[in-house]
């Protein structure tokens, strides 16, 4: 690797050494564009490097919030803005217990390059609260979520910072966030996406995620000279993202496999069927149940306490959360003869799981490609309430498709050496060059 960029990276280690998903997050990307950055020494100067992998502001804040029993419980709130060059902060809002500060400056470092491969203007950011949602009931949640609008609506806006949701955030939790955010300020604006239709939401925005990495698939496959017809597919996660991603696989003649959370793996051996697929959706987002309470029918078993990766398929998809997949389970899934492993969640695989598929000439895609289409459709979710217009399913689904193709276009031209196309080293170069572009023009700030 470059010095000058090794340095760097001695330095993100040494200021932020118990922070660990961040500093693999900054890894990855150094690492990937070191001969890039060699071969065009302008991005050495002024300190844009130092400046690249520290975020803008961050700030950290109590929730105090009743709970059923009329006892005060206190959360952390956090927002991470972490890069303003190219537009607005964009980046989700997670609500889980794990949240802390390493996983969102690690995630609004990747959305800052993310939402510059869209080609949309919009800048990166994360926040969220180690806040659990489950097993909370409907007016616990809109307490906690009232008193962490109360301070987030302070740094937000709609040309400021635009949040969405992320994990634990759905379209309750947005709409409970917009409504304290416009008591509070006394404005209807685009400040936040993921919006229900009624109140400046877009169609097409909950199934984006999933449906632009299957669109990103296609891309993928047909770069290869492939088709996604009659491809096994294994799907981890039961969220939003994993199944409108089995439901867009459905829908081009793929077979999906799997779905699971924390607690195990549904297998569907003969693929999920449409049918299916609305009872898992009834389970998970009506009943907000768990996958082992799933119908035992034939043809479909529940592997309690282990992820989809022990079984056979072509293509991998994780859904799930960071670092789901690792060097153990990468090496399986080499094993089980699975030749292309496209991230649906952010950063889902360890360095080590990245390593054992790089030498083993697995195509891979990185998250901040393949999932795309959530940020994409926000943008357009902002796009249209700048407009206060709504646009048809058609319409924004046709926007997507073509995002998802120039997003894997600007891989192919960054990444490719001789035939061989490294889609890593492809979106860090495209998303790096055009936030590093903006930052040179805009001076030392």
């Amino acid at each position: 690797m470059n010095k000058y960029l090794t340095e760097v990276l001695v330095k993100v280690r040494l200021d932020n050494p118990h922070e660990p998903e961040f500093i693999q997050a900054v890894e990855e990307v150094l690492v990937s564009i070191s001969e890039f950055i060699s071969d065009n020494t302008k991005y050495l100067e002024n300190g844009l490097l130092e400046r690249i992998v520290e975020p803008e502001k961050v700030f950290l804040f109590r929730v105090p919030w009743i709970d059923r029993d009329g006892k005060v419980q206190v959360n952390k709130g956090y927002r991470v803005q972490f890069n303003s060059a190219i537009g607005p902060y964009k980046g989700g809002l997670r609500f889980h217990p794990t949240v802390n500060l390493s996983i969102l400056k690690f995630l609004g470092f990747e959305q800052t390059f993310k939402n510059a491969l869209t080609g949309l203007n919009l800048g990166g950011g994360k926040g969220g609260s180690n806040f659990d949602p489950s097993g909370k009931t409907d007016d616990e949640i809109m307490r906690f979520v009232q008193s962490f609008a109360i301070e987030l609506s302070k740094h937000i806006g709609a040309n400021i910072d635009v949040p969405a949701g992320d994990i634990g955030v759905g379209g309750r939790e947005i709409g409970f966030l917009f409504g304290q955010y416009k008591r509070l300020r006394d404005e209807f604006s685009g400040v936040l996406t993921g919006k229900g239709l009624t109140h400046g939401g877009s169609l097409v925005r909950t199934e984006a995620t999933g449906y632009g990495v299957v669109y990103m698939l296609t891309n993928v496959l047909e770069h290869f000279e492939e088709t996604i017809v009659g491809k096994r597919v294994l799907v981890s996660g039961s969220g939003n993202v994993a199944l409108y991603t089995i439901e867009k696989l459905i829908e081009l003649g793929a077979k999906a496999l799997t779905v699971s959370d924390s607690k195990g793996t549904l297998y569907f051996k003969n693929g999920i069927t449409k049918e299916l697929l609305e009872e898992i959706k009834e389970l998970k987002f009506v009943k907000r149940g768990r996958l082992s309470e799933f119908k035992n029918k034939t043809g479909i078993e529940y592997i309690e306490s282990k992820s989809p990766w022990d079984i056979k398929a072509d293509i991998a998809i994780p859904c799930a959360t960071e670092n789901e997949i690792s060097e153990e389970d990468a090496k399986t899934l080499v094993n089980n003869n699975v030749r292309y492993v496209l991230e649906g969640a952010n950063m889902p695989t360890t360095s080590e799981g990245y390593e054992v598929f790089r030498k083993n000439n697995i195509v891979f895609v990185p998250g901040k490609a393949a999932n795309a289409g959530g940020v994409a459709v926000s943008g357009l979710e902002m796009a249209q309430n700048s407009q206060r217009e709504s646009w048809s399913f058609e319409n924004v689904d046709m926007k997507l498709k073509s995002i998802m193709k120039n997003i894997h276009t600007q891989m192919v031209e960054n990444g490719t050496t001789g035939s061989n196309v490294d889609y890593v080293k492809g979106a860090n170069i495209a998303g790096f060059r055009k936030v590093a572009d903006a930052m040179m023009a805009q001076g030392v700030v």
